[in-house]
């Protein structure tokens, strides 16, 4: 139950938070022309989780990064991810700053926004 007021760090004593799953909003969004990308930080498995979730949410692209990597990912300034699109194509892409890993997200988006004739222009 909610406390009816503050309670100080001396009151407090050991706190639980309890969480509630929420909607995956990715799987459930839908449109013409739509360009959908997930993003996926796995511990394990990392190529096959990806392509699940690819399959499961009908994604057109997705971003993996290993959680476990310490010199990149989380936390990092570089990053090493595996893109993959719905052709099932994959991009192993080295080591690199997350500003280029970003561009190359969107340079992939541009390519399947160009695909779909979709309008590119900025």
């Amino acid at each position: 139950a909610p406390s009816a007021a503050k309670l100080s760090k001396g009151e407090a004593g050991g706190l639980t938070l309890e969480l509630e799953r929420t909607e995956d909003v990715i799987g459930s969004v839908e449109g013409p022309g739509l360009v959908k990308v997930g993003f996926a930080l796995e511990t394990e498995d990392l190529e096959l989780n990806a392509r699940t979730k690819l399959a499961a949410k009908g994604l057109d692209l997705i971003v993996a990064n290993d959680a476990l990597q310490e010199d990149s990912g989380m936390g990092a300034d570089e990053n090493r991810v595996i893109m993959i699109g719905r052709d099932g194509q994959a991009q192993h892409v080295p080591t690199m700053s997350k500003y280029e890993v970003g561009h190359l997200i969107l340079d992939r988006v541009v390519g399947l926004l160009a695909g779909r004739g979709g309008s590119s222009a900025g």
